[in-house]
């Protein structure tokens, strides 16, 4: 016969417990204001995944992004007055892009609270984040211009466009069409993917839709033209701080999705992105395209027409300036690979928080 084991079943029972604890706080940890942090994230991006912008509800009732563009309209239609000096206009924008990011940080407050309940009342900041993040909305933009360019040519692909870029659509040929697609993806991928996480997890729902109104502001009126060049510059500055650390982790999540992509170079996109990544205009928007480009070995950027006006900017990366549809194809798979890092980066920083 064999040995007999004798089991302590109060020690066993006890164990468990512990297990049961430890595994509860890693799944349902605290976040900095209220509500199941890890459990949220998870279920938004999954709800992202697979409903997108949810067009079957937004085509009803208005994006709340929707919300803050017209909010932003109504203190711009008011107060941006082209009779007023340089000094009253930066104060009259400083004072509606504070009163815009005051009632989007009241909202995400509101959801907060609701949140703080638990259980059931989870749901209402599961929403909000999936509804914030626009990583499947992004996604479907980007391929839509490279079905159209295979399907319907050059017209096809200009009207596609002009969907994700501010760009005169007509003044661009299949090269100019695709690279406009790629860097909106590179762009787009840091200030509607990485970003809103980024200060979900600072912040809660707050950080979010503060965030989200900021970066609404800038694409609003944060542009450098004769209408919003002053009653624009403190939203403007706003954007660079809020996006300056994620658009770096951006760049850093590319750069680890192109070593890990099958036709993509990690070492390439690092390289491009030290190098380049400062001739853009803006202190941010040049880590992702520059990583991009170096992925996928393209040149990005370079002269552009944004209606009467023509910018001279300097080109992104040494590769190809003649992208192709299969090109945009390309930045999509990185894309997903760089949107599948992103979203495990909370979970190994809630491992690492444990462990250490």
């Amino acid at each position: 016969m064999g040995e007999v084991i004798l089991i302590d079943e109060g020690r066993v029972t006890a164990h468990i417990a512990a297990m049961d604890t430890s595994l509860a706080n890693f799944l349902i940890p605290a976040s900095g204001f209220s509500g199941p942090l890890f459990t949220i994230l998870v279920l938004a991006l999954v709800l992202d995944a697979v409903f997108g912008d949810f067009p079957w509800l937004f085509g009803r009732i208005p994006h709340p992004v929707v919300w803050v563009g017209n909010l932003i309209g109504w203190f711009e239609k008011r107060l941006n007055r082209s009779d007023r000096g340089k000094t009253d206009l930066i104060t009259r924008g400083t004072i509606a892009s504070l009163a815009v990011i005051g009632v989007a940080s009241l909202f995400g407050a509101l959801v907060g609270q609701i949140s703080a309940l638990g259980d059931v009342f989870w749901t209402a900041e599961v929403l909000l984040l999936a509804v914030l993040i626009a990583q499947k909305g992004l996604y479907q933009h980007v391929k839509a211009v490279s079905v159209a360019l295979k399907k319907d040519g050059i017209v096809g692909g200009r009207k596609a466009v002009s969907m994700i870029v501010g760009r005169d659509p007509n003044a661009l040929d299949e090269a100019g069409i695709s690279r406009a697609a790629i860097e909106s993806c590179a762009e787009n991928f840091s200030d509607g993917v990485v970003a809103p996480l980024f200060w979900y997890v600072l912040g809660g729902p707050i950080g979010l839709c503060a965030y989200k109104a900021i970066n609404t502001l800038d694409s609003m009126i944060g542009h450098r033209n004769a209408r919003y060049l002053y009653f624009g510059r403190f939203a403007a500055r706003l954007d660079d701080v809020a996006n300056f650390i994620p658009a770096r982790i951006a760049g850093g999540v590319i750069c680890l999705a192109a070593a890990l992509g099958s036709k993509t170079s990690g070492g390439a996109a690092w390289q491009t992105m030290i190098r380049d990544a400062k001739k853009h205009k803006s202190p941010n928007a040049g880590w992702q395209e520059a990583a991009f480009a170096g992925a996928l070995d393209l040149s990005l950027a370079g002269p552009r027409q944004y209606g009467d006006e023509i910018v001279d900017d300097p080109y992104i990366g040494s590769g190809r300036r003649d992208a192709l549809a299969i090109d945009i194809d390309r930045a999509l798979s990185l894309y997903t690979i760089s949107c599948l890092i992103n979203a495990a980066w909370p979970v190994a920083l809630k491992a690492l928080w444990i462990l250490l």
